[in-house]
């Protein structure tokens, strides 16, 4: 069985969707995806599905989808398989657990490969960290969750993954950067600083692409509009970090040409 979560919610097995269309269904199996291979009890998956206002029958209607779901992996398994559904999803210590194979659920590889490449970031070895933060965003497909009614916890990952996406992005661009490639990044670069126009990491790197592409007066026109946006929508100016940067472009300096990690450079 497969389950991708970044994106729109899908579920295959043995070559079948499974995909329940019952909106607390769904949250119910996006659930247990992101905790695949954990324990996650009873009271928190009423909590997600009802909130603060369980009907009285909550815990009976709560048994009554964990039986649609076996049911829907049963029929994708079929008589031959040898494996019965209550084997997958399983009852144990007050709660569920959805037994997955290594890989097969999206959110929990992209936290592994994501790891990994930090591991490298942090070791120095751009190359290894480059390739898997890659690996990593491919897995995307679209925002997380991306059709799943969210309670309280779905909201909650489904945060921290964005926030995780993002930060990946932007440390796979500062490595990118650091190796020379901010010709190649600017395309990618423009496109993403106009669909976060408020995020001062992502204009940072953009100012930095265009200042090493030796296009200054551009990189000084990416602050002053990122200012502009700062000011009109939240009232406040840009970080120090970003206004070091503008000054050292507009000075001139040459630590902005050497191949170092933008969190590297003294004073920027």
């Amino acid at each position: 069985m497969e389950i991708s979560l970044l994106g729109p919610l899908d579920a295959e097995s043995a070559g079948a969707r499974i995909l329940p269309t019952a909106a607390k269904q769904r949250q119910l199996l996006a659930l247990l995806a992101l905790h695949a291979n954990r324990g996650v009890p009873v009271s928190m998956l009423m909590e997600e599905i009802w909130e603060d206002d369980p009907p009285r029958s909550a815990s009976t209607t709560l048994q009554t989808y964990i039986l649609q779901l076996r049911r829907l992996i049963s029929s994708s398994l079929g008589d031959r398989s040898g494996i019965v559904a209550k084997e997958i999803l399983v009852y144990q210590h007050g709660g569920y657990q959805l037994r997955m194979l290594p890989g097969t659920v999206d959110a929990q590889e992209y936290d592994r490969i994501a790891a990994r490449g930090q591991a490298a970031f942090d070791a120095g070895d751009d190359e290894r960290a480059v390739a898997a933060f890659r690996r990593a965003l491919d897995l995307w497909q679209g925002p997380a969750l991306a059709d799943v009614r969210a309670g309280t916890f779905l909201e909650m990952e489904r945060v921290r993954l964005e926030e995780s996406r993002l930060g990946i992005l932007e440390r796979r661009i500062d490595v990118e950067l650091s190796m020379g490639r901010h010709t190649e990044l600017l395309p990618e670069l423009t496109v993403l600083t106009a669909r976060h126009g408020l995020h001062e990491g992502l204009h940072a790197l953009r100012v930095i692409a265009l200042y090493r592409a030796g296009r200054p007066s551009e990189a000084l026109s990416a602050f002053s509009t990122l200012r502009t946006r700062l000011n009109e929508t939240l009232g406040i100016e840009p970080s120090p970090r970003l206004q070091r940067l503008n000054r050292a472009v507009l000075a001139g300096d040459q630590l902005l040409e050497q191949g170092r990690r933008l969190g590297q450079q003294r004073g920027v």
